[in-house]
């Protein structure tokens, strides 16, 4: 007889319970501190782990962590009625070539999203912005261009 699948924790195969995983990650993310500096801060509290420990469990579990950090903003500010968006353009200079960077930036003064393009033209500032409509939801006010030449 086959045993039935559960689902598994991210956090099963650490020693560590998954609360002081998302302690650490969390105090690692929420505060400009450096691994050490969080290993110090945490040793105070009574737990000891190692800098590289905590390195590990940034990469495995930092993604996942942001992602829901992520997921959360967004379904609070979809139910904030005057959330706008301000759409920005920026000359930046890569490898000697110029490049135009897009940003998308919230009332709160997050960027939502980033989008470097080699043409300056309508079609590339359309492209992002259904992109960004489609990743962070419609319910906006009308996005402010800044009097963009490439909606002109």
């Amino acid at each position: 007889m086959a045993r039935p699948k559960r689902a598994h924790a991210p956090s099963r195969w650490f020693d560590s319970s998954p609360e002081v995983i998302c302690l650490v990650v969390t105090t690692y993310v929420k505060y400009p501190l450096s691994l050490r500096n969080v290993e110090n801060l945490l040793a105070e509290r009574g737990i000891d782990i190692c800098h590289e420990t905590m390195r590990l469990w940034w990469n495995r579990f930092g993604p996942m962590f942001a992602a829901e950090i992520r997921r959360k903003r967004v379904q609070k500010m979809r139910a904030y009625t005057h959330w706008r968006w301000h759409l920005d353009e920026v000359n930046v200079r890569t490898n000697g070539e110029m490049h135009y960077l897009w940003r998308a930036v919230d009332h709160e003064g997050e960027v939502l999203e980033s989008f470097a393009s080699k043409t300056r033209d309508k079609p590339a500032a359309l492209k992002f912005m259904k992109k960004l409509m489609k990743r962070h939801g419609t319910r906006t006010e009308p996005a402010t261009p800044d009097w963009l030449r490439a909606f002109s």
